[in-house]
């Protein structure tokens, strides 16, 4: 459940965790979207932040991004003792932040190869273009093609690499299942593990709920801009009452 926020206590010194998000507070516009929004994160970990449509899931993950949309009015998000919340996106990204969009954003005119060396330009650098292709065999194969004109499971591993062509730390994905084939997010999945292996701590924003509390260590359930909940994936999984009430499940 959301903790108290004291806003004259060192939330850095304090925060058990590797990735924290205390009392965080959004809007679009004259809209409430994200209402005192809590949760911690240990490094290494997958969360899943789960909720219906509406519950402001993306919101939440583009306020923790930094990107400008919606506005945030209040809170404080830390990565490894680093206070994002003073930083602008470009600063919490050179910090270890790698967010990849529901839309991808993969790069018209582009190859794949060129894609994930635009993301390499600025240091940090992080992961090769050896070791993305060893992590994603068919973009080594596809490296010439064009970006935009890959598969939609092709794409968004295109993004996961490109996101990991940067030093991150913690990797934001909003909806990277949506419009894939089963198989196709079987093997998403089994990518995020690896990840996961490597000491990267992942929150994953999903509509497929229950594929994304099979891979998850953690979930938080949003409803109407709350945490609702915030304990293991596997108790949401075995929870129906819950499942029903907040994931439609």
């Amino acid at each position: 459940m959301n903790q108290p926020f004291n806003p004259n206590a060192n939330h850095a010194a304090t925060a058990p965790a590797f990735f924290s998000v205390y009392d965080m507070h959004a809007y679009y516009g004259e809209s409430y979207i994200v209402q005192g929004v809590s949760f911690n994160i240990h490094e290494g970990e997958i969360l899943a932040l789960l909720g219906r449509n509406g519950a402001g899931k993306t919101s939440t993950l583009r306020a923790i991004a930094r990107i400008g949309d919606p506005q945030v009015t209040r809170g404080e998000i830390w990565l490894d003792h680093q206070p994002l919340h003073e930083m602008t996106s470009y600063e919490a990204s050179q910090a270890g932040l790698g967010l990849v969009p529901e839309d991808r954003r993969i790069i018209p005119g582009l190859t794949v190869e060129e894609n994930l060396q635009l993301a390499q330009i600025a240091p940090p650098k992080g992961w090769s273009l050896d070791r993305i292709y060893d992590l994603f065999p068919r973009l080594g194969e596809r490296r010439k093609q064009e970006g935009t004109t890959l598969s939609g499971g092709e794409q968004q591993m295109l993004s996961i690499g490109r996101a990991l062509c940067r030093d991150i730390k913690v990797l934001l994905l909003d909806e990277p299942y949506e419009g894939l084939a089963p198989v196709v997010v079987q093997e998403i999945a089994k990518t995020l593990n690896h990840i996961r292996d490597q000491g990267i701590t992942t929150v994953i924003v999903e509509q497929n709920a229950v594929a994304a509390l099979k891979l998850a260590d953690r979930a938080v359930i949003l409803d109407t801009g709350t945490v609702v909940y915030d304990g293991s994936a596997q108790d949401v999984l075995e929870n129906e009452k819950l499942r029903a009430e907040y994931l439609a499940i």
